[in-house]
């Protein structure tokens, strides 16, 4: 009962974060170590339980995705397939000890990116990467994604920027859709390669799910964001401490 009530709360956090400013990782994959699940899997779970919400972000925004870089929407789609497959393999040979150990700094440089996301969009924009430049950035992020979700939203809205990206509706949605595919194809890998702890991945699955409609649904309503995001990097910062000292 007591892991029926962990899983929920850390869904609807995790998806109501997601659905209003991202960060929602910070909470689920902590809580799913927390639970005893060993730390690749409950990387891989966590990744496979935040697609529900990155579709349906996605489908709130399809009017208005759309490729204002130099590559073509359907090649930045099969890129981050690419990527997400790469990043999956590798988490995939991974040893339990190197992963425990990466742990820490990928928390720390996921809630840094995170904590920097408003003034890196900003200082980015409309640069204009070219054709090669915008792909190779789009696969690492890509294969970052694959290898460890958190802060893959931020990243790629960085990515967006650097390509040219200005549509800011745009960009959300296309950083939902790409982080389904990226989401998709490693979970499925993952899944593939025993790695996905099932019976806590389903509870986590629906509390996300509606954790990310309440979200959503509130998300207008929320007027003072800086806040919001402080609390998150907060969050992101204890969890980051945690996982130094154990």
């Amino acid at each position: 009962m007591l892991e029926i009530i962990v899983l929920c709360v850390a869904g609807l956090a995790t998806g109501a974060l997601n659905a209003v400013a991202g960060g929602g990782t910070f909470i689920s994959f902590p809580a799913l170590v927390w639970l005893g699940v060993p730390p690749i899997m409950a990387n891989a779970t966590a990744t496979l339980t935040a697609i529900p919400g990155y579709a349906g972000s996605a489908w709130a925004f399809r009017n208005d995705i759309e490729a204002e870089g130099a590559l073509s929407l359907p090649v930045m789609l099969g890129i981050a397939a690419l990527g997400g497959l790469i990043g999956a393999l590798l988490l995939a040979v991974t040893s339990e000890a190197a992963f425990v150990g990466l742990v820490p700094w990928l928390l720390l440089i996921a809630t840094l990116i995170f904590a920097a996301g408003p003034r890196l969009l900003r200082a980015l924009k409309g640069r204009g990467f070219g054709a090669v430049s915008s792909a190779a950035t789009v696969l690492a992020v890509s294969v970052y994604g694959g290898y460890f979700n958190g802060g893959l939203g931020i990243m790629l809205l960085a990515v967006f920027g650097l390509m040219g990206f200005a549509n800011l509706h745009g960009m959300n949605g296309l950083k939902n859709l790409m982080s389904t595919m990226i989401s998709i194809v490693s979970a499925t890998a993952l899944a593939l390669a025993g790695l996905i702890a099932w019976k806590s991945a389903l509870v986590l699955a629906l509390a996300t799910t509606a954790g990310g409609y309440i979200g959503a649904t509130y998300a207008r309503k929320i007027t003072n964001m800086k806040l919001l995001r402080t609390g998150i990097v907060a969050v992101g910062l204890v969890m980051t401490a945690l996982f130094f000292m154990k």
